[in-house]
């Protein structure tokens, strides 16, 4: 049985994507930080699954308790890592901002530079990143999240440059999601936004892409459109 873990598993796409890989064969390790909720998660989920509360700011113990988790599940084939945060910040708080680089940035690349590594040391493996289409679309006010994604997207493909020429048998699939019904956007007028889909979809489309051994999908797939019309803007126009 193939082993995978999800980082960030107690709400959302991380949580549809756990039950959509243990609906799927996968023995699956939940890790987050709200240990209730990892055990709710675990609680809707028929099959065998291990729950490590895990907080990915907390870089060096996040990281042991990755490892310890592997352990516990007998292996690893595949990591999806999407904990994130956004906190609206027009007022330059500080403190703010370095929660999300905390959690979005040193977190996210502690898990995958983790994961990375135990890969490359067994020649075999997958890793998923949820970054967001924040990172090439930015925002005055939320101005460090869409930067912790761009980090995201930048570190995961620097990754799987590294295994292509290393010729390590290791996949990295990049994550753009756009807007997406959950938590982190309850408080969001949803009603103004467009080609928005619910968590279970997404971890549809994401499920998809780890069977085909994707390198980057947009989530859904029409984002891909306004992706390639940024790309096309001068400069002065995109930043504007």
């Amino acid at each position: 049985m193939k082993k995978a873990i999800v980082i960030g598993a107690t709400s959302g796409i991380g949580k549809e994507t756990a039950k959509k890989l243990a609906k799927n064969g996968y023995e699956v390790g939940l890790a987050g930080r709200r240990e209730e909720r990892l055990i709710e998660v675990q609680k809707s989920i028929a099959t065998k699954t291990f729950i490590k509360k895990i907080d990915v700011s907390k870089t060096d113990e996040a990281i042991y308790l990755l490892k310890d988790l592997i352990k516990e599940i007998g292996g690893l084939d595949l990591i999806v890592i999407c904990p994130g945060i956004v906190s609206p910040n027009i007022e330059l708080n500080w403190n703010k901002d370095k929660e999300t680089i905390d959690t979005n940035v040193s977190g996210f690349s502690s898990m995958a530079n983790a994961a990375a590594q135990y890969f490359s040391n067994q020649n075999h493996g997958h890793i998923v990143g949820i970054s967001s289409m924040s990172a090439i679309t930015y925002s005055d006010r939320t101005n460090a999240y869409c930067a912790s994604k761009a980090f995201i997207s930048s570190y995961l493909r620097g990754l799987r440059i590294l295994f292509n020429r290393s010729n390590k048998n290791v996949y990295v699939t990049e994550v753009l999601p756009g807007w997406v019904y959950t938590e982190m956007t309850k408080n969001a007028d949803m009603s103004k936004v467009f080609w928005a889909i619910s968590a279970d979809k997404a971890a549809d489309q994401i499920y998809d892409a780890i069977v085909s051994k994707k390198k980057k999908i947009y989530v859904s797939k029409r984002w891909r459109i306004l992706a390639w019309l940024i790309n096309m803007l001068p400069e002065g126009l995109r930043f504007k």
